[in-house]
């Protein structure tokens, strides 16, 4: 869950030498971790549970050694395997008296079943989403043996995301690989015996008055035997300073064994308020206290709304460029280490990808936590990948979607970055299923979270719906499309349908191995921008996609790769790249006039204007960077301009200019001609 855990515990008998955990951020940072060496064994006969794998005394002499988190996938003694596998490994403990132990899973692909010392304490589905076991009445005094069952079989119907149930050719396969294991981090952490579950912090500002109000909602659990009343205590942090605020809070009994949710209330004043965007990402901090139990979540103050065809955040339309990252690395398979989250977020922010729909699932949670402070707006999408009508009406199903869902909002309905949920890819949304669907899981999650923005990701609007009440999408907040090509057509057609909401095409691009291979990459987003800057109803587009990514999808080369990226496996840039940055820079530089000076020193003027077609959004605080020099960009809105003047030394045939955000990222280089209009400066 999007919180961190701040209680202070007696020590306790576990220390580990982990080189491989300091790759990953565990949040909570109290969490005992249970990274590193454990013990592992393939099972194809899915013999390891009628055999007792489990049991604490069982010999480990044929039992392998690997390091968690792990993917065995990738892992070159296991490649590609699919079925159940075992882990296990032993760690210390010393009896903590009235607290409760709780063993935490960031992420296990994709079904498990948890036992410690020989007893089975629980089992989840879901391969993308967090989940946490009470372990406190199987611990036991000094060495303690955990072991976990885990089958990342999705190539089957009935998981999420899964096969199909058509019968089809090749049809089975989702379009990325089932990347198994213990994929994100293991740890423990203790608790009172009444603790802090979970918290939501709902940020509104008043855009008129500068103010903000904040409205949290503590979910308390009380593991005792008797109810209690809790008494919360809270504090408001910015840049490490506390907000002086009055808090209203509710007061309410919880039951024994039981969850309970308070809410409280307060306002800030507008001297306190400072709005978080993709340019200026502030965020702020909230301690929540009950007893001897803290914690605290980042949350940013900012409004995100639809108003007819724009998309509006914190009053100002913005449209913008994305891209869909398929969580995949060379040797890595679905692990996400602290390192390729970096690389991959700035190559993403640097080539003017910041309003997207990253995935199909939940990456980790250090990917929201990057957008948080660094600026990025993402449409967070649950596990529905191509289902088909039968098994969207499927009651299973649609329980194992609500599980994935609310996993994926509880953890993540802190993040400011996150503004939309999507409840879906490319399902049949014009059929009575795929509406039933649509209209039932917006409606479900509306229920979770209804500060954010809905929709899902159609492929059926291209030719297919004569009238809005043809397709799901009537049910959205705003129309998100996967279009390959034709679109200033369809999108035309697209907005005939729905002409008061907004349209972002979530996925749109070909592919590095087409008839014109790289080149044709360029030429089509070329022919893409010259498109959509017709269309003012467009507030965003993803390319899909940022990287190339394995599979076993239909077409998918020899090689195992799907070549759609600006980037190739390894991220080396393709020549997409600098057009894709070059063409979603938010402002274009144009050289006005070049003026030869007195003692080499010359005069160059540039007009510098914001964007008014795609993207297209406020600059504020940006920088023009030379080799010798760094300018201030006046503040521009959309369809603006200014004149920079530069002193230029030297005699160079051209000059390199760089355009710098507020948060220090490089959007733009462009090489300025200096070789023409050389008139003698009158100085």
């Amino acid at each position: 869950m999007n919180v961190l855990r701040c209680l202070l515990i007696p020590l306790v008998c576990l220390v580990l030498s982990l080189p491989a955990f300091s790759q990953y951020t565990i949040r909570q940072p109290d969490a005992i971790p249970l990274q590193g060496e454990w013990h592992f064994a393939m099972d194809p006969a899915e013999v390891g549970a009628e055999r007792k794998w489990f049991a604490p005394e069982l010999s480990l002499a044929r039992w392998d050694k690997v390091t968690v988190p792990h993917c065995f996938s990738v892992d070159s003694r296991y490649q590609f395997y699919t079925g159940t596998v075992w882990y296990r490994r032993n760690f210390p403990w010393q009896p903590t008296s009235g607290k409760r132990v709780l063993l935490h899973f960031d992420a296990v692909y994709y079904q498990c079943t948890v036992w410690l010392n020989g007893q089975k304490v629980g089992t989840h589905e879901g391969g993308y989403t967090p989940f946490q076991l009470d372990v406190t009445d199987q611990l036991k005094a000094d060495n303690n043996n955990l072991v976990i069952s885990v089958n990342n079989n999705t190539w089957r119907p009935g998981t999420i995301p899964g096969a199909k149930d058509n019968g089809e050719p090749n049809d089975p396969f989702m379009g990325w690989l089932n990347y198994g294991g213990l994929i994100r981090p293991v740890y423990l952490t203790v608790e009172p015996a009444v603790y802090v579950d979970n918290v939501k912090v709902e940020a509104v500002p008043d855009l008129a008055k500068g103010t903000a109000t904040l409205r949290v909602k503590t979910r308390i659990r009380n593991a005792t035997g008797q109810a209690v009343a809790p008494k919360l205590a809270f504090l408001v942090q910015q840049d490490g300073k506390p907000v002086a605020v009055k808090w209203t809070a509710q007061t309410s009994s919880v039951a024994a064994g039981q969850l309970g949710i308070l809410e409280a209330e307060t306002m800030l004043k507008a001297a306190d308020v400072k709005l978080w965007s993709v340019d200026q990402p502030t965020l702020y901090v909230l301690r929540v206290s009950t007893g001897d139990d803290t914690v605290q979540t980042n949350f940013g103050i900012r409004k995100v709304e639809v108003r007819s065809t724009q998309l509006l955040l914190n009053g100002q339309p913005i449209k913008m460029a994305g891209g869909n990252r398929v969580v995949d690395y060379p040797g890595l398979g679905s692990l996400e280490p602290d390192w390729v989250v970096e690389k991959d977020m700035r190559l993403m922010k640097e080539a003017g990808m910041e309003l997207q729909r990253l995935t199909h699932y939940t990456p980790s949670e250090t990917i929201y936590d990057w957008a948080d402070r660094n600026g990025m707006l993402i449409i967070a999408e649950a596990g529905n990948w191509q289902l088909t009508p039968t098994q969207m009406d499927n009651d299973t199903i649609r329980t194992k979607f609500r599980q994935q869902f609310r996993e994926m909002a509880e953890r993540d309905w802190n993040h400011p970055s996150v503004i939309a949920y999507s409840v879906g890819n490319e399902y049949l949304s014009e059929q009575p299923a795929g509406q039933r669907w649509t209209k039932d899981m917006i409606a479900y999650a509306r229920e979770l979270d209804p500060t954010r923005l809905y929709t899902f990701a159609s492929m059926r609007l291209n030719i297919l719906p004569k009238k809005p009440e043809d397709e799901a999408s009537q049910y959205c907040d705003f129309v998100s499309t996967n279009t390959y090509g034709n679109h200033l057509a369809i999108l035309k057609h697209i907005h005939a349908l729905y002409p008061n909401k907004p349209i972002f095409i979530s996925e749109y691009g070909t592919r590095a191995d087409g008839k014109d291979g790289e080149a044709g990459q360029v030429t089509h987003l070329d022919k893409f921008l010259s498109d959509v800057r017709q269309l003012p109803y467009v507030i965003g587009a993803s390319w899909w996609a940022f990287n190339d990514y394995q599979s076993r999808y239909q077409g998918t080369n020899a090689n195992g790769y799907r070549p759609w990226g600006l980037v190739e496996p390894d991220r080396t840039k393709r020549p997409l790249y600098k057009t894709h940055q070059t063409g979603m820079a938010p402002l274009t530089v144009e050289r006005e006039s070049w003026m030869l000076g007195p003692a080499g020193v010359h005069t160059l003027k540039l007009r510098i204007t914001a964007r008014n077609d795609f993207p297209a959004y406020a600059i504020r605080q940006y920088k023009l960077k030379t080799n010798n020099q760094t300018v201030s960009i006046p503040d521009l809105q959309p369809g603006q301009s200014a004149e920079l003047t530069l002193s230029v030394r030297g005699f160079e045939k051209t000059l390199t200019i760089e355009v710098i955000k507020p948060t220090s990222f490089s959007i733009l280089t462009q090489l300025i001609d200096l070789t023409n209009d050389t008139r003698t400066s009158s100085r």
